[in-house]
């Protein structure tokens, strides 16, 4: 398979260079300042999850696309959380890879993800820590996910498929009730306790974040 991907990625122009197993992945991604990493979750110890861990702990922010036989979602949140950018499921498409890291090495290389802030509501994808104020806020990786994709289109309305596409995947199958589900406990972590309502329903439509949020007397047209 890494052979088969050096040619690929070769013919796209693209130098690469290999390694064996977790050990030879973290040595070369500490001595060379790589573009993108292209990632297998079940290489020998330390597996991808681990490597990706270990690199993001060292303030290392080289992009990482993690490549996974396992194809269950909390598997995919598991490589998600480790830091990977982005995820492919075996098996997978030459173009789709290429379009993936093609998007991945767009942004700043090696650069720390920016912190996201809107009004007191703060969240850092590299620490994934949340914060309203001063206060700390301790979410799901589910519920990480769907905030993220809200502050980072803070006063946009994103309807249930935005959401289901970002945070689990353009394959799943299940009901867009899933998101409502999750949308409502996120509001108990990130408002309630607080007294606010940042998370507006926009009825058939979907939901926003709020650029400041409301109290959670006044009248929002939450639901």
């Amino acid at each position: 398979m890494s052979a088969l991907l050096k040619r690929g990625l070769e013919h796209e122009g693209y130098a690469v260079d290999l390694a064996g197993d977790g050990g030879e992945a973290l040595w070369a991604a500490r001595e060379f300042a790589f573009d993108a990493i292209v990632l297998d979750a079940m290489i020998p110890e330390p597996d991808g999850f681990e490597v990706c861990r270990t690199l993001r702990s060292e303030g290392r922010w080289t992009p990482v696309l993690l490549l996974t036989a396992r194809d269950a979602v909390d598997d995919r949140v598991l490589g998600l959380d480790a830091g990977a950018d982005d995820y492919l499921t075996k098996p997978f498409s030459f173009a789709e890879l290429f379009a993936r890291l093609r998007a991945l090495t767009r942004r700043d290389l090696g650069a720390r993800p920016a912190v996201l802030v809107v009004g007191d509501l703060v969240l850092d994808p590299a620490t994934r820590e949340v914060r309203r104020g001063d206060a700390d806020i301790s979410l799901s990786a589910k519920q990480f996910a769907i905030l993220e994709q809200f502050m980072r289109r803070p006063g946009e309305v994103l309807s249930r498929t935005d959401l289901l596409e970002h945070v689990w995947d353009f394959a799943y199958e299940g009901t867009s009730n899933l998101v409502d589900v999750y949308v409502r406990t996120l509001r108990e972590r990130i408002d309630r306790p607080f007294g606010v309502d940042s998370i507006e329903t926009v009825r058939g439509a979907g939901y926003r974040l709020r650029d400041e949020p409301l109290p959670a007397t006044a009248p929002a047209g939450d639901s």
